[in-house]
């Protein structure tokens, strides 16, 4: 058994060239403008040792975490690896701690992967890049036109978590600017 490993997501959606110009296109047209999953920047070796050991393996084990961003990368490295050998047999670990237990129970207990949680990855993730970059576009490209002098090298970035994100960061400032300091006592041993 050979074992290596893969450092998060391995491949992510971008839309093709032709694309990727702001100019290129009315942003309208990113929802439903052709996208690929690539190879993300600096993953290149990490996908060159997997296809070098898919080449000399005829069964592979995912043991990546058993949630659906990990049966997503799983299904990552399988496309990957049978690329280059369709033939291998597939199979999945299912674990919840690394411990010998866990492991011998999950090496003892193989199943099929997930393509379901997978697929829903998949969705989600192009879902993520399509309104944001519309979003992205359409109003960094509209706001410059309305305040040239204010915004015209400005980035102004939508995402979907940003939103979220920026919530729980507004309402933690609010609790520090609004905190009253009170008096407190504890017991302390001596």
């Amino acid at each position: 058994m050979v074992m290596t490993s893969v450092s998060g997501h391995l491949l992510n959606y971008a839309f093709h060239p032709s694309y990727k110009n702001w100019q290129s296109c009315n942003p309208l047209q990113l929802f439903d403008a052709p996208v690929s999953k690539t190879c993300i920047e600096g993953m290149d070796p990490i996908k060159r040792t997997l296809e070098r050991e898919a080449n000399l393996a005829s069964r592979l084990i995912i043991w990546t975490d058993c949630d659906r961003e990990g049966e997503n990368i799983g299904f990552e490295v399988i496309n990957v690896c049978k690329a280059i050998k369709p033939t291998l047999q597939i199979q999945r670990a299912k674990f919840s701690e690394i411990t010998f237990q866990s492991v011998h129970r999950a090496l003892q207990n193989l199943a099929q992967p997930d393509e379901r949680q997978s697929v829903a990855v998949d969705v989600r993730s192009e879902l993520d890049l399509r309104i944001g970059a519309a979003f992205t576009r359409f109003q960094t490209l509209r706001l410059r036109r309305v305040f040239p002098e204010a915004l015209a090298d400005t980035l102004i970035s939508y995402g979907s978590c940003q939103f979220p994100t920026l919530g729980f960061v507004v309402e933690r400032y609010k609790a520090i600017e609004q905190f009253i300091p009170e008096k407190f006592w504890k017991i302390k041993e001596h």
